[in-house]
């Protein structure tokens, strides 16, 4: 499966990034990267100001909106007023789930997607959201 997964037209989630995810990103045209992983959550990932320094120097804008475990409220409301916007963005944890989880929740939110639908784009995506309250 690639790395970078489709769950919505113009939106991507993705485990860890690297360079190579941050140069596939811009070529697929997506503008913005967030990254929802706090610093420190494993041994050797890269800081945030890191991974920072690689987006910006790719011309693609960075946001880091660290969440642990089940994405509060102000952090898919953040998450959502990244997204208002439009612009093609991807989202990235560890495994994806969070980043995944977060998009749901601030799509569900926004009452633009039925929770089916929310779902079933996550599953294709390879992730199981049916126990996520949407």
């Amino acid at each position: 499966m690639e790395r970078l997964r489709s769950i919505a037209p113009g939106i991507y989630v993705a485990g860890q990034i690297d360079a190579e995810d941050i140069k596939a990103a811009a070529a697929l045209g997506l503008t913005r990267i967030i990254n929802n992983r706090p610093d420190g959550e494993d041994p050797g990932q890269p800081e945030s100001q890191a991974v920072e320094r690689a987006v910006r120097d790719a011309g693609m804008d960075y946001v880091h909106i660290p969440i642990m475990g089940m994405p509060a409220s102000d952090q898919v409301k953040a998450v959502g007023q990244q997204l208002a916007d439009g612009k093609p963005t991807l989202l990235y944890c560890r495994s994806g789930m969070r980043s995944t989880a977060a998009w749901a929740l601030a799509t569900s939110a926004g009452g633009t997607h039925s929770p089916e639908a929310i779902r079933a784009s996550a599953a294709e995506a390879g992730y199981d959201l049916s126990r996520l309250p949407l």
